[in-house]
């Protein structure tokens, strides 16, 4: 008799496999300021606020039956003036993640054909050529996405976990720690909430889980500490890679160059003395970088069509790919080097719509429904937490883009 795997395996798959992707790729980089011990911090308080916003959205989405979207529940419990400001906050995410995919994975491609080919290819062609590539596999159906994903998804563990274990191998202490320069400093944890809020969004999952598994508060909260937590895992195992491999010095010169994943690569290659495990580190950016290009790719392509009421024959899925891809691919092309830049502007937005809308949900949901079944745990005092939160970063991002915050050069 063949054994079902628990739908909350599943489950937490879904929201592990939603949380991680290219955008951790960014973290190193924007953490190289206040170095390891700071970003573990860092790392703690976005994983814990980002978990109860999720929570929140939980307790808000089992008032209303399975299958609601999320753009449901802001539409019914805060009006039409919030479902707007939610609605941009959500293309704009998408739109700003599927052109840091393009810049990210053109980067990783040169990056990866430059020694294959002797010399450089230009970025132009490497950006076009993966871009044009996965755009066509989302025009294809959402099936082949789907099949794609699952591939690409059991490449991605595969190669992340290989990599990993080979740069623990060439870790060192006294980099991890910055003995020589004294370790970070906190003034450059500001310019880095967003960053970090964004590596653990995956709040769209929520109602999702209760289409799949109905009404049970208590497994759809385990599928959502255990996927956190292993993003978390993830995540912390990649900063002390990165960090305990390329000297924080050395990021600097990364940084000058724009922060994209290919200068990332190439500083890591100089520290590591192995191309075996480089090549490795090549084949989990690239394949990180193109799940989550189709992930956010798809779910772009789906809000267009719906938004512009674009049909699914050949004729429409083709209006549908020209209005979703053009823009970011446009973008990617002038700016190829906007990687670092994008992943934080789409922390500013999913601060909107991932952390203050579900306070805003949850505190008009108390209000207007009797507590029933799951309760999202913190009391009275989730409601203010996350709107702190969000507003900080929200607020800390607009002062870093106005270069009233530093960056490390």
């Amino acid at each position: 008799m063949a054994v079902r795997p628990s739908p909350i395996f599943g489950g937490t798959m879904v929201v592990a496999g939603t949380a991680i992707g290219a955008g951790m790729l960014g973290l190193p980089m924007i953490s190289a300021g206040m170095w390891f011990s700071w970003s573990a911090v860092v790392l703690l308080i976005s994983w814990f606020c980002m978990f109860r916003s999720s929570q929140a959205i939980l307790e808000v989405n089992l008032h209303f039956q399975p299958g609601d979207s999320f753009h449901t529940l802001v539409r019914e419990l805060l009006g039409p003036a919030w479902t707007a400001i939610n609605g941009l906050s959500v293309a704009f995410v998408l739109y700003i993640l599927v052109y840091a995919y393009v810049s990210g994975g053109g980067s990783v491609v040169q990056h990866a054909l430059t020694p294959v080919l002797g010399g450089e290819p230009p970025r132009l062609l490497t950006s076009l050529f993966f871009a044009l590539l996965l755009a066509a596999c989302i025009w294809w159906s959402s099936r082949a996405v789907d099949r794609f994903s699952i591939v690409l998804m059991g490449g991605m563990v595969l190669a992340l976990l290989l990599s990993m274990s080979g740069m623990f191998r060439h870790l060192r202490l006294d980099v991890l720690l910055d003995a020589g320069g004294g370790g970070g400093q906190a003034i450059f944890v500001w310019g880095a909430l967003s960053t970090y809020l964004t590596s653990f969004c995956f709040h769209a999952s929520v109602p999702s889980l209760v289409k799949y598994l109905g009404k049970d508060g208590r497994s759809i909260n385990a599928c959502l500490r255990y996927g956190t937590l292993i993003a978390l895992a993830c995540y912390f195992a990649w900063i002390t890679a990165a960090d305990g491999v390329i000297p924080r010095e050395s990021f600097k010169a990364v940084i000058a160059q724009g922060g994209n994943v290919g200068d990332l690569l190439a500083a890591a290659g100089h520290n590591l003395g192995s191309g075996f495990v480089l090549r490795l580190l090549e084949a989990f950016s690239l394949l990180a970088v193109a799940t989550s290009f189709l992930g956010a790719g798809l779910g772009l392509f789906d809000y267009m069509a719906d938004l512009c009421n674009f049909d699914d024959s050949r004729l429409g899925r083709t209006k549908t790919l020209l209005v979703t891809f053009l823009p970011p691919m446009f973008c990617g092309l002038v700016w190829p080097d906007g990687f670092l830049a994008a992943i934080g502007w789409a922390g500013l937005a999913a601060s909107v719509w991932s952390v203050i809308v579900p306070a805003l949900l949850l505190r008009a949901c108390r209000r207007r429904f009797s507590p029933a079944g799951y309760t999202a745990p913190g009391g009275a005092g989730l409601v203010p937490l996350l709107l702190l939160y969000g507003i900080i970063v929200a607020v800390c991002h607009t002062l870093f883009v106005f270069q009233l915050l530093p960056m490390y050069e």
